[in-house]
């Protein structure tokens, strides 16, 4: 099954699949169709885009991996953003492909990824063991550099509370020094988004942690 918004690239796609015997069941263009359409057809293999409406390509992934456990998602995508690539395998995914490859090298990407096996080019594989091979005292470095107030932020944001407007309210302070808060946590424990942080809290069980 093939997930993408831009219908020329689907297009492409699919007849490339066929050409070279596979079965295209199904064609989504949001995030959202992917869902539905997987839970419908029950494919081998979805080929999911990132950047969708309705529901992001990650969101999507989540979401299948947890109600369709056997289903094997392979992002393929423009992207080329590694924070992307970390969500992705987090989130479940069975690989991640940059749209500019050859064709050959999809196809034999695609078959490993059908077999169980992680599909993933060297390049984006370098990437990933350089991630995870992070020491933990480097991680643990980072969080002792937040101060109690970015904490404090850290904290309300595990908790749901993710609007400037919500936690200046809460803590009573102003929009722009809760965005200066936000952008100093982003920055000091490298991540990009306030999903990642909240995510990266509640993997090293940061807002249990009392400040030292």
């Amino acid at each position: 099954m093939i997930a993408d918004d831009h219908a020329l690239f689907r297009d492409g796609l699919r007849s490339l699949l066929t050409a070279q015997g596979h079965e295209v069941v199904g064609e989504a263009r949001t995030g959202k169709e992917a869902v539905a359409l997987a839970h419908q057809l029950a494919p081998d293999l979805v080929l999911m885009d990132l950047a969708m409406p309705e529901l992001d390509g990650l969101s999507a992934t989540r979401q299948l991996i947890a109600e369709i456990p056997a289903v094997r998602v392979v992002i393929l995508t423009a992207s080329e953003d590694d924070s992307n690539l970390f969500e992705a395998v987090k989130a479940g995914a069975q690989g991640y492909l940059p749209k500019n490859l050859e064709a050959d090298d999809i196809f034999s990407l695609l078959e490993r990824a059908s077999h169980g096996e992680p599909a993933l080019t060297p390049a984006f594989a370098r990437r990933l063991l350089q991630e995870f091979a992070r020491p933990e005292k480097e991680e643990a470095a980072e969080e002792e550099a937040l101060t109690p107030r970015e904490r404090e932020v850290l904290g309300l944001m595990v908790e749901g509370v993710t609007s400037n407007r919500k936690l200046a309210k809460r803590l009573n302070l102003s929009e722009n020094t809760v965005k200066f808060h936000v952008r100093n946590i982003l920055d000091k424990l490298r991540l990009h988004d306030r999903a990642q942080i909240v995510g990266y809290a509640m993997r090293r069980k940061m807002a249990d942690k009392e400040p030292t």
